[in-house]
């Protein structure tokens, strides 16, 4: 009788095993479409820029697509992911040279914060004008919404180049019906408690600032892009 009372004893344990396993199994089965759905279903903005989006000289976390990710995410907007594609020293010209790879194909949206070093370097406004023009009709081209952050000529320049340089984002967003934020660096440029020792590039509690200020037109970005992904869907 206890060697019968064993057997069954065994005989239920060994049954639960091969229930549990076959229910740990199923349930893998189940939940791992459903994670891949919801990576697949990421929506990804690339932030093509230069130092001012690769985050110069700040640590891990802190520079803008880190922070924007996350104000994102504490908005309600968890499954957007921010791609850093920001180049220090690059200009319209480097952006436009290295679009077509540094915007992959899993860009859902663009963020396009360029121009700084062309105003830095004097550069023809023409030449910046015609660069992000081309810049932004090829990624229309390819059905992504753009986000196009402004900047402002130094003044040190002088009234003319300001006033050549400065009409070009603006113009640029109103002809081609982009969301637009005037000033990238609205709130900080000329504070030096929010840029570190060169006067020119934000600290991360800069970056924090411009990420709040340009956190509303994100996400009329967003909105746009799960607009165009309805339209294909």
């Amino acid at each position: 009788m206890e060697k019968a009372n064993d057997i069954m004893r065994y005989g239920l344990s060994d049954a639960l095993c091969k229930f549990f396993a076959g229910l740990a199994l199923a349930l893998a089965f189940a939940t791992a479409p459903s994670s891949a759905s919801a990576a697949d279903d990421a929506l990804t903005i690339v932030a093509l820029g230069d130092s001012l989006t690769a985050g110069y000289m700040l640590g891990p976390d802190e520079g803008f697509a880190d922070q924007l990710e996350k104000a994102l995410a504490d908005a309600g907007h968890e499954n957007v992911k921010v791609v850093d594609a920001g180049v220090s020293g690059d200009t319209t010209s480097g952006g436009l040279a290295r679009l077509d790879w540094a915007v992959g194909p899993e860009a859902d949206a663009v963020i396009l914060e360029l121009g700084a070093n062309d105003a830095l370097r004097a550069i023809d406004p023409a030449v910046t004008r015609r660069n992000l023009a081309e810049i932004v009709e090829r990624l229309k081209a390819r059905g992504l919404p753009v986000l196009l952050a402004g900047m402002l000529a130094p003044p040190n320049l002088g009234a003319d180049y300001g006033e050549a340089f400065n009409p070009i984002y603006p113009e640029l967003a109103r002809h081609q019906d982009l969301v637009f934020y005037p000033f990238f660096l609205e709130g900080v440029a000329a504070n030096p408690e929010l840029n570190l020792g060169d006067g020119i590039h934000p600290t991360a509690e800069g970056v924090a600032v411009i990420v709040q200020g340009i956190l509303p037109k994100v996400e009329e970005l967003i909105a746009r892009a799960e607009e165009s992904r309805s339209a294909v869907n």
